[in-house]
């Protein structure tokens, strides 16, 4: 549980939370209809200045990727370890896990199995049952006969993959704003370790929450990839995530902000330079919508680099900064939403939401959104 905060943080801290979850969702959205066009198809088919808003993906506009299903499923995780904690057992990765398991199910199954004591709300959500372009380490880390077993960094899973993956789902755990900066980046690590184990992906995936938190606490963009450095300086085999950001400051400071300029830093397959990208197009952003556009017209993972600019941009602006138009055709909106909000119910009011003084019957409102068993 967060101290003590007066009201206006309470509102301020719900807004970058919903800002960055609904920011990233959008960014992923934008992206997913061009996810695997050059650039010069992209602008053949939509014109110079490349895609203005949605295009048709997976059947319809505003459609999310497996970048969005995969964050909602670490937020769930992160909540059910909270409340996990209650009855002494703390080990986030271990929950974060459960819940990629639970993730991993929606990728093949037609729907949520009522009989499945542990899907929790989130698990019961129906849209969320599609197959959207997911990452071949993700799939392979969380299916299969070994499944059950969890990735570690002595044991990770695809200990060759440095795929984006890592990083596009990490943002939740920036947002844990109670936590020391050092034990975000830990703990992204040994998540992103759950499918990937190449040191690049892990550590451009706790860089990445680095930045996060140091901007839903109150700091800079710069602020974060400035610590973000420090702490992969800490790290063995640092020297590409570094390079990589070091590649999108130094890009900020080049010129003018151009879909040539973003393509010089890479095309965001893999984890470090999806990570440059996004920061560097959040970086130069004149607002939400120039930037994310900026994010996803290049070629290569456009979705992932679209998500993570958003995640950045909402954390830093809040969610009154979306842009409407874009928020109101959103995939899964009110999901995001409502799993963003219990968040934050979660680390302000957790006891008051599952404390061991409460009646039974108060407590099995939560437990029954956030099962542990």
């Amino acid at each position: 549980m967060l101290p003590l905060w007066s009201r206006a943080q309470q509102q301020d801290f719900r807004s970058r939370v919903r800002g960055c979850l609904l920011g990233g969702a959008i960014g992923d959205a934008l992206g997913a209809g061009i996810e695997f066009e050059s650039l010069e198809r992209i602008r053949a088919a939509h014109g110079p200045q490349g895609v203005t808003g949605y295009v048709p993906a997976y059947g319809r506009r505003g459609t999310v990727t497996d970048d969005t299903q995969m964050v909602l499923f670490t937020m769930d995780g992160l909540i059910r370890a909270h409340v996990r904690r209650d009855g002494g057992a703390w080990h986030p990765p271990s929950d974060v896990h459960r819940a990629y398991l639970r993730w991993a199910a929606t990728q093949s199954a037609w729907g949520p199995d009522e009989r499945e004591p542990g899907l929790g709300w989130l698990g019961r959500q129906e849209w969320l049952y599609a197959e959207r372009a997911p990452g071949t380490a993700c799939l392979s880390g969380l299916t299969g006969p070994d499944a059950a077993r969890p990735g570690t960094l002595e044991a990770p899973r695809n200990p060759h993959s440095k795929g984006c993956g890592t990083v596009m789902r990490a943002a939740p755990f920036g947002l844990l704003v109670a936590w020391e900066p050092q034990l975000v980046f830990q703990l992204a690590v040994e998540c992103s370790v759950l499918t990937h184990g190449h040191p690049t992906g892990y550590l451009s995936a706790g860089a990445f929450a680095v930045i996060v938190h140091t901007v839903v606490r109150g700091g800079t963009l710069e602020e974060g990839v400035h610590l973000a450095l420090a702490l992969l300086s800490e790290r063995p085999a640092h020297e590409e995530t570094t390079a990589a950001l070091r590649g999108a400051l130094d890009a900020v400071r080049a010129g003018e902000p151009s879909a040539e300029r973003v393509e010089s830093l890479g095309e965001g397959w893999v984890a470090e330079e999806a990570l440059a990208i996004g920061l560097y197009c959040a970086l130069v952003a004149h607002d939400l919508r120039s930037g994310l556009l900026l994010a996803v017209n290049h070629s290569g993972d456009s979705d992932s680099t679209g998500a993570i600019c958003g995640n950045l941009l909402g954390v830093l602006h809040g969610e009154s900064a979306l842009p409407p138009g874009l928020l109101a055709e959103l995939e899964g909106r009110g999901t995001i939403l409502e799993l963003a909000d219990d968040f934050v119910l979660e680390l302000l009011h957790g006891p008051e939401l599952h404390g061991p003084e409460l009646p039974p019957d108060e407590r099995a409102v939560w437990a029954g959104r956030y099962p542990t068993d």
